[in-house]
């Protein structure tokens, strides 16, 4: 199982795994970070130092993950002083390549999104200053690494936002959107959500400059795969009421604008042309070409399918009863969370 010292500790939202206000602390991230930013300044065979990874966790989750794996651990090695996984039973290879990379790995059975999360951050051994989300299909520039270097010295944000850029079909879209990816560990808790959560974030959250890659799918059978378990999830939180994220309030932060939005969107009239649109224009899809009208189209089309999915529950009384897709047994390298 995990640490004893992790399953004993009581938290209210999320775990504090490790205490900010421990006086060796400040010294020991600066000196870690001081080293990691004056590799630049430094001659080539004293270099090595600049290498040493910042102070931070960075935590990832998966299912059959193998396709990027690999991709994502080269991203973060030598930056990120641990990094975690937590695997719903992979069928492919994910586990091994998370091994291979000295990933520290747990199999845990998938409940939702929100409940996978909130269970990384409440007991994996993270006993960094900072922790990061990070999924299986993104990666970090080097102006980002070096911006988050920075502001993990000298910020005194509790959290940190930035964008991330959509890729789709191969190809860089001009489509982007802020996520809020860092925080002080024990600092945040996840949206109680099926699908789509949310970290929220326990004190003030700055916007950095640098940008992350979105490699959304290798190809378009991988996309609506994934999109249509998505919008089945969504549909079937609408036919049950579930909670938003946050209350939606249209007056209020980002989170709850969107929200307000997202609750409110069913009803407005044209609503998929005017999305369309939007996607095209508004986040300017259209300077992608022949790929930018695809995407609008097709993002467009799963708002359509997840209102039909909505609609034949209520006719049939009933949310759907999903159809079990199968996944793969426990792996002997990996810690079962589920174990008895």
């Amino acid at each position: 199982g995990l640490r004893p010292d992790a399953r004993r500790r009581k938290h209210q939202g999320c775990r504090h795994v490790l205490d900010p206000l421990d006086k060796k602390q400040p010294e020991a991230t600066h000196g870690l970070v001081s080293a990691y930013l004056s590799g630049n300044d430094m001659p080539s065979t004293s270099r090595r130092i600049s290498l040493m990874p910042l102070p931070i966790s960075v935590i990832l989750i998966s299912l059959n993950e193998a396709h990027h794996m690999d991709a994502v651990l080269k991203n973060l090695s030598g930056w990120a002083e641990k990094v975690f996984l937590v695997d719903s039973f992979s069928v492919d290879d994910t586990v091994d390549i998370a091994l291979a990379h000295g990933v520290h790995v747990v199999q845990r059975r998938f409940r939702d999104f929100g409940d996978q999360w909130n269970y990384a951050l409440e007991n994996l051994p993270v006993d960094t200053p900072w922790t990061m989300k990070i999924d299986p299909d993104e990666r970090l520039s080097d102006d980002l690494k070096s911006e988050i270097a920075s502001v993990i010295q000298n910020g005194a944000a509790t959290g940190y936002a930035f964008n991330r850029r959509l890729w789709f079909m191969g190809r860089p879209m001009p489509v982007r959107q802020p996520v809020v990816r860092i925080w002080r560990t024990g600092k945040c808790r996840f949206s109680d959500v099926i699908v789509n959560e949310h970290p929220i974030v326990a004190g003030d959250v700055e916007t950095l400059a640098g940008e992350m890659e979105h490699h959304d799918s290798p190809n378009l059978h991988h996309w609506f795969d994934k999109q249509n378990k998505y919008i089945t999830a969504e549909a079937m939180a609408q036919f049950r009421g579930d909670n938003l994220s946050v209350a939606p309030r249209l007056t209020g932060s980002a989170l709850e604008r969107r929200m307000w939005l997202k609750q409110n969107f069913w009803r407005l009239p044209g609503r998929f042309i005017l999305m369309q649109l939007y996607f095209l224009f508004g986040l300017g899809a259209w300077r992608a070409g022949k790929v930018g009208w695809i995407w609008s189209r097709l993002r467009t089309d799963l708002y359509r399918s997840q209102q039909y999915k909505l609609y034949e529950m209520q006719l049939a009384g009933s949310e759907y009863a999903m159809v079990a897709t199968g996944t793969g047994t426990p792996h002997p390298g990996a810690i079962q969370a589920d174990a008895s």
